[in-house]
C-alpha cells in the first residue's frame, strides 16, 4: 500500500470522505515525509507538528460524530462526496499571506516577529472547505526575485524558482498535497514548472488579495500548486470570492481543443532543451487530435514587458515606502535598487503603462478569437537554474500583465534530469474552461501525479 503522503488532493479527499483513512493518519504521514526530506529541500518557514495533528484529530472527531448521527452542526462534513470538500486536508501557505496567530515573515527579517490577528480572506475560504493550514512555506524576499533557502527537490544544487519557492517544492516532494502561492510576474507558473508540478493562476480578481503582502496591486494574483490539473482546480475552486466560478470536479474536454502555439515575443530566450520539449508537446497534442495553429502576437505586445515593469516597480516602491524609511538597511541590495528604480518612475509613465495594459487586454481577447480555446507556450526558458537565481519569468510576464488565467503542467525532463513543462493560457473570464483544456493536454503527457525523487 502506498504511503499516504503520495496521495493527490482529490484522492485524499475521496478516501477521507469514504472513511478509508483519517485526517490524523494523512497529516502524520506528511509530517514524517517533511522530517525525512526537509533538511534537503528547506521548503518551510513555519511548521508546528503538534498543532497540525490537533487540527486533524478535531476533523476526525467531527466526522465520527456525523456518522454516528450525534452532531447536526457538522452537517457540512456529511456532504463530503457531493460538495468536493477538502475537510481534513493539510495545505501549505506562502509566507506572505496573513495567518491569524501564526508568524508571517514576508521573506524578510523585517517581519520576523509579525503575527497577524486575522486570516487573509482567501484563507477564510480555505477554512470553509474543511482544509487547514499545515504550515507557512518559504517566500523570497518581499515576494520578489532574491533567492530564499529552498532547494529544488529534483536536485538541491538548483533553484525551485520564485517567489512561491516553498509552496512548489513542498508539493513536488510530497510534503503536502496542495499549496497556495502568489504571482506578480511568474511566481506560480515558474516554480511549478521547475519543480515538476501543476501551477495554476486563475483570472485576476477571482481570488481575494486582501491580507497578502502588496507588491503591485494591479498585478498581484494568488494561485495554487498541486500534482494534477484536477487537484489544482479543486483547491482553487474553494478560494474564489464567489462560489461556483471554478468547478469542484475538473474533467478533460470531451473533444480535442483548438489552440494557438505561441513562440513569440521572447522565444529567443528559450534554450535548446525547452525548444525541443515544446515541439514534442505540440506533437503530442496534435497526435491527440487538437487543432494547433502557430501564430505570433501583434507587435504591440513587445511593449508589454516594459509596461509590466513600470507598473510593478512604481506600485512596489510606493507600497514599501514606510517600510524602507524605517528598515531600509534590512533589504537586499537587489530589492533596494529595484524599488529605487520604481521611485524614479514618473506618474505620467505609470499612467501610460496602465493605458497600454488595458489595450493589450483587449487585443489579447481579439487574438484568442472564438476559434481558439487557449494559447500553448513554454512556462520557462528551460530547466531550473543554479541557486543564485530564481529564473527568468519572461514567458509569464504578459499573462500576468493582462490578468488572464494560466496553468503549467509537467511534460518531461531536460538534459540535467530536471522537469520541463507546458504553459496553457486562457481567455479572460474562462478560468474554469482553461482547466478542462489543461486536463485534456495533461492526459496526453503522462506526468500526472509525479513526485520528486528526493
Amino acid at each position: 500500500m502506498k504511503a499516504l503522503f503520495t496521495l493527490g488532493l482529490s484522492e485524499a479527499a475521496e478516501r477521507l470522505a469514504r472513511g478509508e483513512i483519517t485526517s490524523e493518519a494523512l497529516t502524520a504521514s506528511c509530517i514524517r515525509r517533511i522530517a525525512a526530506v526537509e533538511p534537503r529541500v528547506q521548503a518551510w518557514e513555519w511548521l508546528d507538528d503538534t498543532r497540525a495533528l490537533r487540527l486533524a484529530r478535531s476533523v476526525d472527531e467531527r466526522r465520527r460524530a456525523v456518522r454516528e448521527g450525534g452532531n447536526a452542526g457538522a452537517v457540512d462534513i456529511a456532504l463530503l462526496p457531493e460538495r468536493g470538500s477538502l475537510s481534513g486536508i493539510p495545505i501549505g501557505v506562502k509566507d506572505i499571506i496573513e495567518t491569524a496567530g501564526i508568524r508571517t515573515g514576508m521573506g524578510s527579517p523585517i517581519y520576523g516577529e509579525y503575527v497577524p490577528r486575522r486570516d487573509a480572506p482567501l484563507l477564510d475560504r480555505l477554512a470553509a472547505s474543511g482544509a487547514f493550514v499545515l504550515g507557512k512555506t518559504v517566500a523570497t524576499e518581499f515576494a520578489f526575485m532574491v533567492p530564499g533557502k529552498t532547494r529544488n527537490p529534483w536536485n538541491p544544487d538548483h533553484s525551485p524558482g520564485g517567489s512561491s519557492s516553498g509552496s512548489a517544492a513542498a508539493v513536488a516532494s510530497g510534503m503536502v498535497p496542495g499549496a497556495i502561492g502568489t504571482q506578480t510576474t511568474g511566481s506560480v507558473i515558474r516554480p511549478a514548472a521547475y519543480c515538476g508540478v501543476v501551477g495554476y493562476k486563475p483570472d485576476k480578481g477571482l481570488v481575494s488579495t486582501e491580507g497578502m503582502l502588496p507588491f503591485s496591486t494591479t498585478l498581484d494574483q494568488p494561485g495554487v500548486f498541486a500534482r494534477s490539473v484536477a487537484d489544482a482546480g479543486l483547491l482553487a475552486s474553494w478560494l474564489t470570492q464567489a462560489d461556483g466560478v471554478i468547478s469542484r470536479q475538473i474533467t478533460e474536454l470531451r473533444s480535442a481543443p483548438s489552440v494557438i502555439a505561441l513562440n513569440s515575443p521572447v522565444w529567443h530566450k528559450a534554450d535548446p532543451a525547452m525548444r525541443q520539449r515544446f515541439a514534442a508537446d505540440l506533437a503530442a497534442v496534435r497526435a491527440g487530435g487538437a487543432t494547433v495553429t502557430e501564430r505570433e502576437l501583434p507587435p504591440a505586445f513587445d511593449d508589454g514587458f516594459r509596461a509590466h515593469r513600470t507598473i510593478m516597480l512604481y506600485e512596489a516602491a510606493r507600497a514599501s515606502k514606510v517600510v524602507r524609511q524605517h528598515h531600509g538597511l534590512h533589504l537586499s541590495r537587489f530589492l533596494r535598487e529595484a524599488l529605487e528604480e520604481g521611485d524614479g518612475i514618473a506618474d505620467e509613465d505609470y499612467r501610460r503603462a496602465l493605458v497600454l495594459r488595458e489595450r493589450l487586454i483587449e487585443s489579447l481577447g481579439e487574438f484568442l478569437d472564438d476559434r481558439h480555446e487557449a494559447i500553448l507556450t513554454p512556462p520557462t526558458t528551460g530547466e531550473a537554474p543554479a541557486l543564485e537565481s530564481t529564473g527568468d519569468p519572461a514567458f509569464c510576464t504578459l499573462w500576468s500583465l493582462c490578468g488572464v488565467p494560466a496553468i503549467t503542467i509537467p511534460t518531461g525532463f531536460g538534459p540535467q534530469r530536471l522537469p520541463l513543462g507546458l504553459q496553457i493560457v486562457g481567455r479572460a473570464g474562462e478560468s474554469n474552461h482553461l482547466l478542462g483544456v489543461a486536463a485534456w493536454c495533461e492526459s496526453r503527457m503522462g506526468f500526472k501525479g509525479m513526485l520528486a525523487r528526493v
